[in-house]
């Protein structure tokens, strides 16, 4: 492990991603997850992180990098999650195929477990397009031929958006396995910020520091929630499917501006950051749990592998 000056606002680019009984680390050079096995020992896997021909051109250019680093993100963090749970154990606790089972194992093979988690992936994105686009469109519309609400119609699309969210967020959190992937996403952030405090990486030193981090992807989605309340403020109320299409065409400008404000947040500390920071920090009291001693030893064995050998290099 590489040497670090201790500096109290040393702010690093690496990041990370809770797994189910593990976790993800991605740092400049290399990516890395750490998965609880059922034998209790740890399985740790690394690999170079290598971009696409030209895709990185596209991920340095301010407000269009955004999107393209999201997109990355979702990929990257969505294969490491399938394997944490083969890793795991989970995929052993499966009960005795059904005769439907056996019928799709014939006739996709293989290729099953592919095609499953494109299809999974897919549901996911029709499921978040109807709760946080189309619904709030169509009750604020329905609301409004009975009530006028005037301009206060995008206000109230907003509000019942983050409500749909938070409520989102504290059911999944009573869900017992989400419950220790979010102690998961507590030690994630706290061995992070146990790095960046410029500690030794040790179980007792992480423990003393917050679960609670600026620069964190449930921040950043509830970024994005606040900015469209501002930006979708200007698209056409005339037709909820019509006003939904449009919303999904101005997604990736909302998604450039809050990804800049994410690396501000993590990259400054004044009062400007405070505010953009303060919704995001708040619900991870929801995303985050404090995590057990097993737990943040997982988090020690992705984050070592992806800090880099030169003093610096990760600065934010």
């Amino acid at each position: 492990m590489p040497e670090k000056e201790k500096c109290s606002n040393y702010k690093t680019s690496i990041g990370g991603q809770a797994l189910i009984e593990g976790v993800m680390m991605r740092g400049v050079r290399q990516t890395a997850m750490a998965v609880r096995k059922p034998d209790q020992s740890i399985d740790v896997e690394v690999w170079d992180n290598r971009a696409k021909p030209g895709s990185s051109r596209w991920k340095r250019i301010p407000f269009v990098r955004g999107i393209f680093n999201m997109i990355d993100s979702l990929l990257i963090g969505y294969r490491c999650l399938m394997k944490s749970a083969e890793v795991s154990g989970m995929e052993l606790e499966e009960e005795e195929p059904s005769k439907f089972d056996l019928w799709l194992e014939k006739h996709f093979g293989d290729k099953l477990m592919k095609y499953v988690s494109w299809l999974s992936a897919i549901l996911g994105v029709v499921l978040a397009v109807v709760l946080f686009m189309l619904l709030p469109t169509v009750v604020v519309w329905g609301l409004d031929k009975l009530f006028p609400v005037g301009v206060w119609k995008g206000l109230i699309e907003g509000v019942i958006k983050i409500v749909i969210f938070i409520l989102y967020m504290y059911l999944v959190g009573k869900i017992p396995d989400m419950r220790r992937m979010f102690q998961y996403h507590g030690a994630e952030h706290k061995t992070i910020a146990c790095y960046e405090a410029g500690e030794e990486l040790t179980v007792e030193n992480i423990k003393k520091h917050s679960r609670f981090h600026p620069r964190c992807g449930t921040s950043f989605l509830i970024l994005v929630l606040i900015l469209g309340i501002l930006i979708f403020s200007v698209v056409t109320w005339s037709n909820p499917l019509i006003r939904t299409l449009l919303k999904l065409a101005l997604l990736p400008v909302v998604i450039g501006i809050a990804y800049e404000l994410i690396k501000l947040a993590g990259r400054y500390d004044n009062l400007f950051t405070k505010i953009i920071s303060f919704p995001g920090l708040k619900l991870q009291h929801l995303t985050t749990n404090e995590p057990d001693g097993d737990q943040i030893e997982v988090a020690i064995a992705s984050l070592k592998p992806v800090l880099p050998q030169t003093e610096g290099e990760d600065r934010w």
